[in-house]
């Protein structure tokens, strides 16, 4: 039941990740925005049924312990983190596994889904988006300032980074991100959910401040049976 820490070289980057179990069924946790496996999933690191799963949590490039290098948010931020993932999983020699993302890492597992899926075998995803509204850009801009956040979330965070590092790179995600909005459909990767063909289970807190649930609705519309 112990959990490994480690690092493993991927596409020119050091990525850290945390390994534990050692069931049949491989399931990749995939966290969000400025998060790390180990302050977005330590309850699932230390609870999720050791001898079914075998679960890894990856710290996508720049964040977390997989620093260098610094974080940044080209336009295709979300594909080069799903390739990473999906690389990450297949440098630790699994041949097919299940994704478990939420909010950032919820859309980066269905870009995944959708371009390998040969290699996924279930999706769970929980306070994602496909797309970005003039609606989501105000809100984002609600916590582009980090001093404002409450100190539940702002602390680990600002504990695992130092306050300057925690603090641009929340500013340079809400840019990031805002910048979907500036396509005529927002999409960050509408076109991609009718290829999602593995079983997919959408979750969504009804009082989630960052991301409406219109979105939820909307994955689960253009998903196949998903659920």
């Amino acid at each position: 039941t112990s959990v490994t820490s480690a690092k493993i070289q991927v596409n020119g980057v050091h990525l850290h990740y945390q390994q534990t179990g050692e069931g049949s069924h491989a399931v990749l946790l995939l966290p969000g925005m400025l998060g790390s496996g180990q302050t977005d999933f330590g309850p699932q690191l230390k609870s999720m049924n050791k001898k079914l799963f075998t679960i890894v949590a990856w710290d996508p490039r720049g964040y977390g312990k997989s620093i260098p290098p610094p974080r940044d948010f080209p336009p295709d931020f979300f594909e080069r983190d799903a390739k990473d993932a999906v690389d990450l999983m297949q440098a630790l020699k699994f041949k097919k596994f299940s994704l478990l993302g939420w909010s950032d890492g919820g859309i980066t597992a269905l870009i995944a889904a959708a371009k390998y899926p040969t290699l996924i075998h279930k999706l769970v995803v929980w306070g994602a988006n496909a797309s970005v509204t003039q609606e989501d850009v105000r809100i984002y801009n609600g916590i582009r300032d980090v001093s404002k956040w409450s100190e539940k979330v702002r602390k680990p965070l600002e504990e695992m980074y130092g306050h300057k590092y925690f603090a641009k790179t929340c500013e340079a995600w809400v840019d990031g991100i805002s910048r979907f909005a500036e396509k005529s459909d927002g999409s960050i990767c509408q076109q991609l959910l009718p290829d999602i063909k593995c079983p997919t289970f959408i979750i969504h807190g009804e009082e989630d401040p960052l991301v409406p649930q219109a979105h939820a609705e909307y994955i689960h519309k253009h998903i196949k049976g998903s659920r």
